[in-house]
């Protein structure tokens, strides 16, 4: 089988959703730090735990349309790319029947 074309918005949400995950983990490892510095920080606390707080709402919005406008320029290039080019070739193997409990399909 050969890849030639793939849903430039089905790649974008995708990716989206990849990386609003990823946002949610980087904020909230930014957070950690940001309210373990303002805990240290007396007077000065306020904007660090604000910041931290941010963090974990901003971050997550930001990766994720970043990762959606990342997905759909990667995939209307790779569409570009394969029509000139060919495509991916892409190699499958049927599962064995018994681990289907002996039909070839998934129940």
């Amino acid at each position: 089988m050969i890849l030639k074309r793939v849903g430039v918005l089905s790649v974008g949400k995708i990716m989206g959703a990849i990386y609003v995950v990823l946002g949610l983990l980087i904020g909230g490892i930014v957070s950690l730090f940001a309210v373990l510095g303002a805990s240290f920080g007396g007077r000065e606390a306020l904007p660090g735990i604000v910041g931290g707080v941010a963090a974990i709402v901003l971050l997550p919005i930001f990766y994720g349309i970043l990762g959606f406008l990342g997905g759909i320029i990667t995939a209307a290039l790779y569409n570009v790319a394969a029509r000139l080019l060919g495509g991916i070739e892409l190699e499958f193997e049927n599962p064995k029947p018994e681990a289907y409990g002996g039909t070839t399909q998934p129940a």
